[in-house]
Protein backbone atom coordinates (compact mmCIF):
# COMPACT_ATOMS: atom_id res chain seq x y z
CA UNK A 1 0.00 0.00 0.00
CA UNK A 2 3.09 2.00 0.76
CA UNK A 3 4.09 1.16 -2.80
CA UNK A 4 0.41 2.10 -4.53
CA UNK A 5 0.23 5.39 -2.50
CA UNK A 6 3.71 6.74 -3.26
CA UNK A 7 2.64 6.71 -6.99
CA UNK A 8 -0.42 9.29 -6.91
CA UNK A 9 2.19 11.74 -4.33
CA UNK A 10 5.19 11.25 -6.93
CA UNK A 11 3.07 12.15 -9.91
CA UNK A 12 0.95 15.04 -7.67
CA UNK A 13 3.99 16.38 -6.99
CA UNK A 14 5.52 16.26 -10.90
CA UNK A 15 2.40 18.10 -11.76
CA UNK A 16 2.95 20.94 -9.51
CA UNK A 17 6.23 21.22 -10.47
CA UNK A 18 5.61 21.58 -14.29
CA UNK A 19 2.78 24.08 -13.31
CA UNK A 20 5.39 26.23 -11.33
CA UNK A 21 7.81 25.69 -14.28
CA UNK A 22 4.67 27.14 -16.86
CA UNK A 23 4.12 30.23 -14.31
CA UNK A 24 7.69 31.21 -14.29
CA UNK A 25 7.82 30.86 -17.95
CA UNK A 26 4.44 32.79 -18.29
CA UNK A 27 5.40 35.78 -15.73
CA UNK A 28 8.46 36.47 -18.30
CA UNK A 29 8.19 39.49 -19.73
CA UNK A 30 6.87 40.11 -23.33
CA UNK A 31 9.87 41.73 -25.45
CA UNK A 32 10.00 45.66 -25.17
CA UNK A 33 9.52 47.61 -28.76
CA UNK A 34 13.05 49.26 -30.14
CA UNK A 35 13.53 52.50 -27.73
CA UNK A 36 16.43 55.41 -28.02
CA UNK A 37 18.75 54.52 -24.96
CA UNK A 38 22.22 55.97 -23.55
CA UNK A 39 24.63 54.09 -21.24
CA UNK A 40 25.30 56.50 -18.30
CA UNK A 41 28.99 57.33 -18.86
CA UNK A 42 31.59 57.37 -15.61
CA UNK A 43 32.52 60.87 -15.15
CA UNK A 44 35.89 61.98 -16.14
CA UNK A 45 37.85 62.71 -12.63
CA UNK A 46 40.00 65.25 -12.25
CA UNK A 47 42.63 65.58 -9.40
CA UNK A 48 42.40 68.44 -6.99
CA UNK A 49 39.81 70.69 -5.68
CA UNK A 50 36.74 71.75 -7.88
CA UNK A 51 35.59 75.55 -7.38
CA UNK A 52 32.11 76.55 -9.60
CA UNK A 53 32.51 80.05 -11.60
CA UNK A 54 30.70 81.26 -14.03
CA UNK A 55 31.96 81.94 -17.86
CA UNK A 56 32.40 85.72 -19.06
CA UNK A 57 33.17 88.03 -21.98
CA UNK A 58 36.19 89.75 -21.95
CA UNK A 59 34.66 91.67 -24.66
CA UNK A 60 31.13 92.72 -23.67
CA UNK A 61 29.01 95.76 -23.94
CA UNK A 62 25.50 97.01 -22.55
CA UNK A 63 24.30 99.41 -25.03
CA UNK A 64 21.92 101.88 -23.76
CA UNK A 65 20.29 105.07 -25.98
CA UNK A 66 22.39 108.26 -25.44
CA UNK A 67 19.29 110.68 -27.48
CA UNK A 68 15.74 110.18 -26.89
CA UNK A 69 13.72 109.39 -30.05
CA UNK A 70 11.18 106.41 -31.50
CA UNK A 71 13.15 103.29 -32.22
CA UNK A 72 12.52 103.45 -35.96
CA UNK A 73 14.34 100.15 -36.95
CA UNK A 74 16.07 97.22 -35.26
CA UNK A 75 18.43 95.81 -37.42
CA UNK A 76 19.92 92.68 -35.44
CA UNK A 77 17.97 89.71 -33.03
CA UNK A 78 19.58 87.79 -30.49
CA UNK A 79 22.42 85.25 -31.27
CA UNK A 80 22.92 87.54 -34.64
CA UNK A 81 26.92 87.87 -35.22
CA UNK A 82 27.86 91.34 -36.52
CA UNK A 83 30.97 92.75 -37.81
CA UNK A 84 32.92 95.96 -36.09
CA UNK A 85 30.62 99.31 -36.72
CA UNK A 86 28.00 97.28 -38.11
CA UNK A 87 23.85 99.53 -37.63
CA UNK A 88 21.93 97.95 -35.02
CA UNK A 89 19.13 100.10 -34.14
CA UNK A 90 18.14 103.49 -35.30
CA UNK A 91 16.21 105.84 -33.61
CA UNK A 92 14.43 108.93 -35.15
CA UNK A 93 16.84 112.09 -35.97
CA UNK A 94 14.09 115.18 -36.41
CA UNK A 95 14.79 116.84 -33.22
CA UNK A 96 18.13 116.62 -33.58
CA UNK A 97 18.72 117.63 -37.54
CA UNK A 98 16.92 120.44 -36.52
CA UNK A 99 19.24 121.28 -33.82
CA UNK A 100 21.97 120.66 -36.19
CA UNK A 101 20.30 122.84 -38.61
CA UNK A 102 20.16 125.57 -35.93
CA UNK A 103 23.41 124.99 -35.02
CA UNK A 104 24.81 125.39 -38.36
CA UNK A 105 22.95 128.57 -39.16
CA UNK A 106 24.54 130.14 -35.73
CA UNK A 107 28.00 129.27 -36.97
CA UNK A 108 27.62 130.75 -40.46
CA UNK A 109 26.47 134.09 -38.49
CA UNK A 110 29.06 134.12 -36.31
CA UNK A 111 31.56 133.53 -38.77
CA UNK A 112 30.46 136.54 -40.26
CA UNK A 113 30.21 138.42 -36.99
CA UNK A 114 33.89 137.58 -36.76
CA UNK A 115 35.13 137.99 -39.96
CA UNK A 116 33.51 141.98 -40.15
CA UNK A 117 34.96 142.37 -36.38
CA UNK A 118 38.43 140.97 -37.49
CA UNK A 119 38.13 144.01 -40.50
CA UNK A 120 37.48 146.23 -38.25
CA UNK A 121 40.19 146.02 -36.16
CA UNK A 122 42.55 145.93 -39.31
CA UNK A 123 41.14 149.54 -40.46
CA UNK A 124 40.95 150.71 -36.71
CA UNK A 125 44.96 149.20 -36.60
CA UNK A 126 46.29 150.84 -40.12
CA UNK A 127 44.46 154.96 -38.83
CA UNK A 128 46.43 154.46 -35.62
CA UNK A 129 49.50 154.04 -37.33
CA UNK A 130 48.55 157.68 -38.55
CA UNK A 131 46.96 158.95 -35.26
CA UNK A 132 43.11 159.22 -36.43
CA UNK A 133 41.85 157.21 -33.76
CA UNK A 134 42.54 156.94 -30.33
CA UNK A 135 44.08 153.75 -28.36
CA UNK A 136 40.68 153.54 -26.54
CA UNK A 137 39.29 153.19 -30.13
CA UNK A 138 42.21 150.28 -30.88
CA UNK A 139 41.16 148.98 -27.99
CA UNK A 140 37.46 148.43 -28.35
CA UNK A 141 37.82 146.89 -31.90
CA UNK A 142 40.75 144.52 -30.59
CA UNK A 143 37.92 143.40 -28.24
CA UNK A 144 35.04 143.02 -30.35
CA UNK A 145 37.46 140.96 -33.27
CA UNK A 146 38.54 138.39 -29.92
CA UNK A 147 34.79 138.28 -28.58
CA UNK A 148 33.17 137.69 -32.45
CA UNK A 149 36.10 134.90 -32.26
CA UNK A 150 35.00 133.17 -28.98
CA UNK A 151 31.54 133.45 -30.46
CA UNK A 152 32.69 131.26 -33.24
CA UNK A 153 34.00 128.67 -31.26
CA UNK A 154 31.24 128.82 -29.34
CA UNK A 155 29.07 128.16 -32.30
CA UNK A 156 31.40 125.19 -33.76
CA UNK A 157 31.12 123.89 -30.23
CA UNK A 158 27.52 124.07 -29.91
CA UNK A 159 27.34 122.42 -33.90
CA UNK A 160 29.84 119.79 -32.86
CA UNK A 161 27.66 118.81 -29.67
CA UNK A 162 24.29 118.63 -32.70
CA UNK A 163 26.08 116.55 -35.21
CA UNK A 164 26.67 114.15 -32.06
CA UNK A 165 23.15 113.93 -30.91
CA UNK A 166 22.70 113.09 -34.69
CA UNK A 167 25.06 110.34 -34.67
CA UNK A 168 23.95 108.83 -31.30
CA UNK A 169 20.49 107.77 -33.45
CA UNK A 170 22.41 105.15 -35.07
CA UNK A 171 23.50 102.47 -33.02
CA UNK A 172 26.84 100.70 -34.15
CA UNK A 173 28.47 97.87 -32.76
CA UNK A 174 31.80 98.93 -31.01
CA UNK A 175 33.50 95.50 -31.61
CA UNK A 176 32.39 92.21 -33.60
CA UNK A 177 30.44 89.82 -31.65
CA UNK A 178 27.23 88.03 -31.26
CA UNK A 179 23.77 90.14 -30.10
CA UNK A 180 23.17 88.39 -26.55
CA UNK A 181 20.35 90.64 -25.58
CA UNK A 182 17.10 92.87 -26.87
CA UNK A 183 15.72 95.23 -24.92
CA UNK A 184 13.70 97.15 -27.17
CA UNK A 185 11.43 96.87 -30.64
CA UNK A 186 10.51 99.42 -33.31
CA UNK A 187 8.25 102.10 -32.44
CA UNK A 188 9.23 102.25 -28.85
CA UNK A 189 9.82 105.73 -27.43
CA UNK A 190 13.74 105.80 -25.33
CA UNK A 191 14.95 108.43 -23.07
CA UNK A 192 19.20 108.75 -22.57
CA UNK A 193 20.70 105.39 -20.37
CA UNK A 194 17.69 103.42 -21.13
CA UNK A 195 18.98 99.75 -22.32
CA UNK A 196 18.92 98.88 -25.76
CA UNK A 197 21.08 95.95 -26.63
CA UNK A 198 24.03 93.61 -25.45
CA UNK A 199 26.82 92.64 -27.14
CA UNK A 200 29.57 90.15 -26.40
CA UNK A 201 32.79 88.73 -28.56
CA UNK A 202 32.69 84.80 -28.00
CA UNK A 203 36.91 84.70 -28.85
CA UNK A 204 37.63 85.91 -25.71
CA UNK A 205 36.36 84.15 -22.14
CA UNK A 206 37.58 83.80 -19.30
CA UNK A 207 35.96 82.65 -15.55
CA UNK A 208 36.39 84.06 -12.21
CA UNK A 209 36.44 82.07 -8.70
CA UNK A 210 36.73 83.08 -5.31
CA UNK A 211 39.31 80.61 -3.21
CA UNK A 212 39.69 80.91 0.59
CA UNK A 213 43.00 83.12 0.93
CA UNK A 214 44.93 80.15 2.52
CA UNK A 215 44.47 78.14 -1.04
CA UNK A 216 45.80 81.11 -3.00
CA UNK A 217 48.92 81.13 -2.23
CA UNK A 218 49.21 77.30 -3.47
CA UNK A 219 47.81 78.20 -6.41
CA UNK A 220 50.16 81.14 -6.98
CA UNK A 221 52.80 78.96 -7.02
CA UNK A 222 51.56 76.13 -9.03
CA UNK A 223 48.77 77.87 -11.42
CA UNK A 224 47.90 74.31 -13.77
CA UNK A 225 44.33 74.01 -13.77
CA UNK A 226 41.75 72.49 -15.57
CA UNK A 227 38.28 73.59 -16.90
CA UNK A 228 34.96 71.20 -17.33
CA UNK A 229 32.39 73.46 -19.56
CA UNK A 230 28.68 72.34 -19.23
CA UNK A 231 28.80 70.03 -21.99
CA UNK A 232 31.44 67.56 -20.62
CA UNK A 233 34.71 69.18 -22.26
CA UNK A 234 37.71 69.49 -20.20
CA UNK A 235 40.07 72.03 -21.18
CA UNK A 236 43.29 73.84 -20.14
CA UNK A 237 43.34 77.85 -19.42
CA UNK A 238 45.37 79.13 -21.58
CA UNK A 239 46.25 82.03 -18.41
CA UNK A 240 45.29 81.56 -14.43
CA UNK A 241 45.90 85.23 -12.93
CA UNK A 242 45.83 85.15 -9.19
CA UNK A 243 44.89 88.49 -7.92
CA UNK A 244 47.73 90.20 -5.66
CA UNK A 245 45.05 91.27 -2.95
CA UNK A 246 41.93 89.51 -0.99
CA UNK A 247 38.75 90.67 -0.74
CA UNK A 248 38.20 92.59 2.59
CA UNK A 249 34.39 91.30 4.02
CA UNK A 250 34.97 87.73 2.42
CA UNK A 251 38.59 87.15 2.78
CA UNK A 252 38.55 85.29 -0.49
CA UNK A 253 41.34 85.60 -3.45
CA UNK A 254 39.67 86.45 -6.93
CA UNK A 255 41.71 83.96 -9.65
CA UNK A 256 40.97 84.74 -13.31
CA UNK A 257 41.29 81.48 -15.54
CA UNK A 258 41.60 82.58 -19.45
CA UNK A 259 39.95 80.08 -21.55
CA UNK A 260 41.80 79.27 -25.07
CA UNK A 261 40.07 79.73 -28.03
CA UNK A 262 37.18 77.18 -28.56
CA UNK A 263 34.77 76.09 -31.08
CA UNK A 264 32.03 76.39 -29.85
CA UNK A 265 32.55 78.32 -27.67
CA UNK A 266 30.78 78.13 -24.38
CA UNK A 267 27.64 80.51 -23.74
CA UNK A 268 28.44 83.77 -21.48
CA UNK A 269 26.82 83.17 -17.78
CA UNK A 270 26.82 79.30 -17.95
CA UNK A 271 28.71 77.77 -14.90
CA UNK A 272 31.81 76.11 -15.23
CA UNK A 273 34.16 73.70 -12.54
CA UNK A 274 38.06 75.13 -12.24
CA UNK A 275 40.22 72.53 -10.82
CA UNK A 276 43.56 73.32 -9.42
CA UNK A 277 46.19 71.19 -9.46
CA UNK A 278 47.83 73.03 -6.04
CA UNK A 279 45.01 71.53 -4.13
CA UNK A 280 45.29 67.72 -5.61
CA UNK A 281 47.50 66.68 -2.61
CA UNK A 282 44.46 67.74 0.12
CA UNK A 283 42.65 64.69 0.39
CA UNK A 284 39.74 66.12 1.77
CA UNK A 285 39.17 68.77 -1.14
CA UNK A 286 38.77 65.89 -3.66
CA UNK A 287 35.06 66.18 -4.41
CA UNK A 288 33.09 63.36 -5.83
CA UNK A 289 31.81 63.88 -9.42
CA UNK A 290 28.58 63.16 -10.18
CA UNK A 291 27.18 61.34 -13.31
CA UNK A 292 24.81 63.32 -16.03
CA UNK A 293 22.36 62.99 -18.30
CA UNK A 294 20.36 64.73 -21.17
CA UNK A 295 17.40 66.69 -19.32
CA UNK A 296 15.41 64.94 -21.66
CA UNK A 297 15.57 61.54 -20.38
CA UNK A 298 14.20 63.35 -17.17
CA UNK A 299 10.61 62.17 -16.12
CA UNK A 300 8.34 64.70 -14.27
CA UNK A 301 6.03 62.77 -11.83
CA UNK A 302 4.97 66.29 -10.08
CA UNK A 303 7.64 67.07 -7.34
CA UNK A 304 9.58 64.21 -8.32
CA UNK A 305 12.15 62.99 -10.97
CA UNK A 306 12.57 59.59 -12.46
CA UNK A 307 14.31 57.83 -15.53
CA UNK A 308 13.35 54.89 -17.03
CA UNK A 309 16.37 52.43 -16.97
CA UNK A 310 15.88 49.28 -19.14
CA UNK A 311 17.39 45.95 -17.52
CA UNK A 312 17.21 43.33 -20.33
CA UNK A 313 13.36 43.50 -21.24
CA UNK A 314 12.37 45.44 -18.21
CA UNK A 315 11.66 48.86 -17.61
CA UNK A 316 12.19 50.45 -13.87
CA UNK A 317 11.47 54.26 -13.21
CA UNK A 318 14.45 55.49 -11.08
CA UNK A 319 13.74 58.28 -8.54
CA UNK A 320 16.41 60.67 -9.14
CA UNK A 321 17.87 63.28 -7.10
CA UNK A 322 19.17 66.08 -9.33
CA UNK A 323 21.56 68.91 -8.80
CA UNK A 324 22.77 71.63 -11.07
CA UNK A 325 21.81 72.37 -14.78
CA UNK A 326 24.24 72.94 -17.00
CA UNK A 327 23.19 73.55 -20.79
CA UNK A 328 21.49 70.58 -22.32
CA UNK A 329 22.50 68.31 -19.31
CA UNK A 330 21.62 67.87 -15.56
CA UNK A 331 23.72 66.17 -13.14
CA UNK A 332 22.22 63.90 -11.11
CA UNK A 333 23.50 63.59 -7.53
CA UNK A 334 21.91 59.40 -6.68
CA UNK A 335 19.40 57.30 -8.16
CA UNK A 336 22.21 56.17 -11.30
CA UNK A 337 25.00 54.85 -11.80
CA UNK A 338 27.74 54.44 -14.59
CA UNK A 339 26.49 51.93 -16.71
CA UNK A 340 22.80 52.16 -15.98
CA UNK A 341 21.14 51.58 -19.74
CA UNK A 342 18.46 54.99 -19.73
CA UNK A 343 16.03 55.12 -21.70
CA UNK A 344 16.43 58.78 -24.02
CA UNK A 345 12.45 59.27 -24.60
CA UNK A 346 10.48 59.06 -20.99
CA UNK A 347 7.08 59.62 -22.60
CA UNK A 348 7.92 56.78 -25.11
CA UNK A 349 9.55 54.31 -22.43
CA UNK A 350 6.07 54.89 -20.11
CA UNK A 351 3.95 54.13 -23.39
CA UNK A 352 6.39 51.05 -24.08
CA UNK A 353 5.62 50.09 -20.00
CA UNK A 354 2.28 50.19 -20.41
CA UNK A 355 1.61 47.70 -23.61
CA UNK A 356 3.92 45.71 -21.97
CA UNK A 357 1.72 45.29 -19.29
CA UNK A 358 -1.21 45.11 -21.00
CA UNK A 359 0.42 41.93 -23.08
CA UNK A 360 1.07 40.42 -19.62
CA UNK A 361 -2.18 40.80 -18.55
CA UNK A 362 -3.87 39.36 -21.95
CA UNK A 363 -1.36 36.24 -21.68
CA UNK A 364 -2.48 35.79 -17.60
CA UNK A 365 -6.05 36.02 -18.86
Amino acid sequence: MAVRSGKPLLLVALLSLAACGGRQQSTAPPALPALATFTVAAPQELPGQRWDGVVEAVQRADLSAQTSGRVTAVEVDVNDRVAADAVLLRISAVEQDALANTARAQLRAAEAAAVEAEQAFQRHAALAQSHYVSRAQLDQARAARDSAVAARGAAQAQLAQALQQTRYTVVRAPFAGIVARRDVEPGETVAPGQPLLGLYAPDALRIEVALPQTRAEAVRQDPRASVSLPDGRVVTPAQVIVFPAADVASHSVNVRVVLPALTPPPAPGTTAKVVFTAAAQDETATLAAPVRIPVGAVAQRGELSGAYVREGERLLLRQLRLGAREGDAVEVISGLVPGDVVVADPVAAAQALAAQRRAMGARHD
